[in-house]
């Protein structure tokens, strides 16, 4: 198999689908533009990397609702953030949708089907938009079937787009996924037809991709969920190997094709390769025999045991077994003869297998992680050894592929993710000289000059962390640096990197996605041969990228923020009575049990942070993850029950009332009941975004009642953190070489912080506020927030500005009372803290800013006391401009 083809295969999400989804489709008819968003926002949660969006349906404005949907995804970051793939059959909804959508979007599809010109011209105005196109394999005389014909058309097409000034690059065949196993002999060949057109595709349209819609494959066998799965997996084993790039497929229905049972998978992959001629009656038989199985499990055993030294090795590596490991590696020494030949030997071996089957999608994040416990603790066994043979014999010792210095830079303290990445780079072979948290540029450059590395990596999560991340790339060019930078971290992305950080450099820029794609990257750039041209590829990626982004900043008007104002959310205040809280100032909250507070986890990001996609509980069962998911939601049920017995880290928070009202865009806290005396400001960012029919431009101010109507209202903020004693116990697992425990701790703490801030929050509502005394929620319906209220945070979506904490912490006086404190860019820490303020209003919600213009910064600048490029600075993952 292609490892790198299989791990950068696309998944289409094909959800937000009006012809696809029955629930959608209701959505959408009704309305409900809201919960429609959910389901998108869904979709990226399970691992879609593109949106497939589709509004044709006979009773809708198929313009107006594609309008409506992609202006509001536009303003949910964690939907926008992955492209969107217009999808319909009717030309006017597909410009409407190029019209609004926001970032390089696709359109799915056009074809020669009404000719050479209708077809041109298409092309034309999708090239004008900075879209790429899905082309499907259907010309004048109908859809084609046969691999020639397939080919024929394709390369018809693409002969006439790159002609027309068509980047080869921005074209996506669809060279059409037919059933098999129909009984109709014609269809037999479909799928080998559609691989082989897929492989004479890769092989003569440089740069073009090929997509489809996988579940068509395996139509015959509806309501047969195993062979469907089974069918699913075989077909994209061979057509990701000859060359396909990303497809429309349920990850729900896609087994793992080295599981499927041997008498399954073979009449499957007869039919699929069209081998016998009964393929189809024996598949059938054998169908039989799976319709409504839900499964086979795997027993564990010992008999891997009674194998060689060598292969115990590796077994204990692919399986993350460490119960042997030292007796297993001194066996090995003695046997070999030097430390060296163990590590260059059977662990590498299995190291490199663990590559090969994490790169090829057989092998997970968790799996590989425990993997690297295992080598680190087999090389911490042969360290003194080697160290011995070097003062005595100055024998070499092997050499790293290639040294990587890691730092999550100044002002941040988030590095779970970064951990991640350098466990896997080391599985690599990689020497990786982690430099921690909060590292200035200056030391980022001093350590790796002294260390002579190949390449530096930077990570953050706060927003700021871009900006830092922009000046180190600007001091490497000022001290002369020629090695490549690679940028991570959560709110990093492609176009910000190529945006704003990669012109500050010129001897590459690089982002990383995540930990699956950090070895292929590191690969290209420790190579003589393969560096120059990689590097190419990605500054010639990022100008593009900087080109599609300066036209889209054209096409994404705000309104001015006095309509935006004029069409706040506006309640009806005169039937409103504010509830009050039960005191005003502050209460802390000290060593929480942790118990209670585990009962409130929501475990979904907790599989993301070890970017296993899917949603809990559903994911234990999944049949792509399920089994790596159970084992870590069982090595963290492990771990959670020490936490909660020997208390290695504590919960510590506070919570606090004071009297409030709205004063235009800002709320003002005051003293006491009289409301004389101003104690602080919680400024707020309102939406420019133009709204449709009865939508609101949002600020968080227009959940707080208007100081003018003379009703008294208050405001809550909150402050917790699970992070005391969390940077120790982790340490206590770094310095036994047990990294997957290490990070393990850490994804915990976070989860508890959440579960604490989830906690506290419904303390709020039934005691403390007591706006909801009789409310039961289940910590599903928790999770879902289907409560009143809203606890909204600085520096995310409906309040983006971090300074905003500043106030928050000084009037919770949060150092003192939860020990949080803040770092010069915002970022709280310890690392597993969370904060914000609390609204009591029914009627609030969450909401995205989006982008703002100059006239709202101008204004917010000056509300604020600060400097317009100061505030500038602090905003501008969110302006709309390029600032002065």
């Amino acid at each position: 198999m292609n490892t790198q083809s299989r791990a950068t295969f696309i998944n289409i999400g094909e959800r937000t689908n009006v012809t696809g989804s029955a629930k959608f489709r209701k959505l959408i008819k009704n309305g409900d533009y809201e919960a429609a968003l959910a389901v998108a926002r869904q979709q990226v949660e399970n691992g879609a990397q593109i949106v497939d969006v589709n509004m044709d349906e006979g009773m809708l404005d198929g313009v107006e609702a594609m309008t409506t949907f992609l202006r509001l995804i536009a303003s949910e970051p964690d939907i926008s953030r992955v492209p969107i793939m217009i999808d319909s059959s009717k030309w006017e909804v597909i410009e409407a949708g190029l019209k609004n959508v926001q970032g390089k979007a696709i359109v799915n599809s056009i074809s020669l089907k009404e000719g050479e010109a209708p077809f041109l011209e298409q092309a034309k105005k999708i090239m004008r938009y900075g879209a790429a196109s899905v082309v499907m394999a259907f010309d004048e005389e109908g859809q084609a079937d046969t691999a020639d014909r397939k080919f024929e058309i394709c390369e018809r097409s693409y002969r006439l787009l790159t002609d027309a000034g068509f980047l080869p690059e921005d074209i996506i065949f669809d060279p059409n996924i037919f059933a098999v196993a129909t009984g109709i002999e014609e269809h037999n060949n479909y799928a080998v037809d559609f691989i082989e057109a897929t492989q004479r595709i890769k092989e003569s349209l440089p740069h073009a991709k090929v997509s489809g819609g996988v579940s068509n494959i395996s139509f015959s066998f509806r309501g047969n969920e195993p062979v469907r799965e089974a069918m699913h997996s075989v077909f994209l084993y061979h057509a990701i190997r000859a060359g396909m790039d990303m497809g429309i497929v349920n990850a729900g229905q896609l087994a793992i094709y080295d599981e499927i049972e041997p008498d399954l998978r073979e009449p499957v992959e007869d039919v699929i390769l069209n081998r016998r001629e009964d393929a189809t009656e024996r598949l059938l038989e054998v169908a039989e025999k799976y319709r409504g199985e839900a499964g086979k499990t795997t027993a564990q055993d010992l008999s891997w045991r009674e194998g060689d030294v060598e292969e115990r090795l590796r077994h204990a590596l692919v399986k993350g077994v460490t119960e042997y490991i030292i007796e297993d590696t001194e066996e090995a020494r003695l046997k070999l003869g030097r430390p060296l030949y163990v590590i260059e030997g059977p662990l590498m071996d299995g190291m490199n297998t663990v590559g090969d089957l994490f790169g090829s999608g057989k092998m997970f994040l968790p799996q590989v992680v425990k993997s690297a416990r295992v080598m680190k603790q087999a090389v911490a066994h042969l360290t003194p050894f080697m160290e011995k043979e070097k003062e005595e014999q100055g024998l070499d010792q092997g050499k790293p592929n290639g040294v990587i210095l890691m730092a999550t830079v100044k002002g941040d303290v988030h590095d779970i993710g970064k951990n991640i990445v350098g466990v896997v780079l080391q599985c690599n072979n990689y020497q990786v000289i982690d430099l921690g948290v909060m590292v200035p540029s200056a030391t980022i450059l001093e350590e790796a000059r002294k260390n002579n590395v190949d390449i530096i990596g930077v990570s953050g999560l706060i927003t700021p962390s871009l900006d830092e991340m922009r000046h180190l790339a600007a001091e490497m060019t000022r001290e002369g640096f020629d090695i490549p930078l690679l940028i991570g971290g959560a709110t990093t992305s492609r176009a910000h990197t190529a945006v704003k950080i990669a012109p500050n450099y010129d001897h590459g820029v690089v982002y990383v996605t995540d930990a699956s794609r950090a070895v292929g990257v590191a690969g290209e750039l420790v190579s003589a041969e393969r560096r120059g041209d990689y590097l190419v590829k990605v500054a010639e990626d990022q100008t593009k990228v900087r080109a599609s982004y300066g036209a889209g900043g054209a096409k994404a008007p705000r309104i001015a923020i006095a309509e935006a104002r004029a069409n706040a959310f506006k309640p009806d205040w005169s039937n409103y009575a504010p509830p009050k809280p039960s005191f005003t100032g502050f209460r802390v909250y000290e060593d929480v049990d942790l118990e209670t507070l585990a009962r409130y986890i929501d475990w979904t990001p907790f599989f993301q942070t070890w970017e296993l996609a899917g949603r809990y509980p559903q994911i234990l069962d999944d049949p792509i993850v399920g089994e790596p998911a159970r084992a870590l939601f069982d090595d963290a049920q492990k771990m959670l029950a020490r936490i909660i017995d020997e208390r290695p880290i504590r919960a510590n928070g506070v919570v606090g009332f004071w009297p409030a009202n709205a004063r235009g865009d800002d709320v003002v806290l005051f003293s006491d009941e009289n409301r004389n005396e101003k104690i602080a400001t919680f400024h707020g960012l309102r939406q420019q975004i133009k709204k449709r029919d009865d939508g609101a431009n949002y600020c968080l101010s227009d959940f707080v009642v208007p100081e003018e109507t003379g009703l008294a209202d208050y405001i809550g903020a909150f402050a917790v953190t699970a992070g005391i004693g969390e940077d120790a116990f982790a340490d206590s697992f770094d310095r036994r070489n047990d990294n997957y425990s290490s990070i393990l701790s850490k994804a915990l703490a976070d989860r508890f912080a959440e579960a604490f801030a989830e906690y506290l929050h419904e303390k709020v509502r039934r005691e403390l506020w007591g706006y909801a005394p009789d409310e039961k929620l289940s910590v599903e319906e928790l999770i879902k927030e289907a409560y009143q209220g809203i606890r909204p945070a600085a520096g995310y979506p409906a309040q983006p500005d971090h300074t905003e904490k500043e106030t928050l912490f000084r009037l919770l006086n949060a150092e003192k009372n939860a020990g949080i404190s803040l770092t010069e860019s915002f970022a709280m820490s310890p690392g597993a803290s969370v904060s914000g303020l609390y609204f009591s209003h029914p009627q609030s919600l969450y909401f995205g800013v989006g982008k703002i213009d100059v006239d709202q910064v101008e204004d917010y600048a000056k509300r604020k006391g600060m400097g317009q490029a100061e505030t500038e600075r602090w905003l501008a993952p969110i302006l709309n401009y390029e600032p002065s």
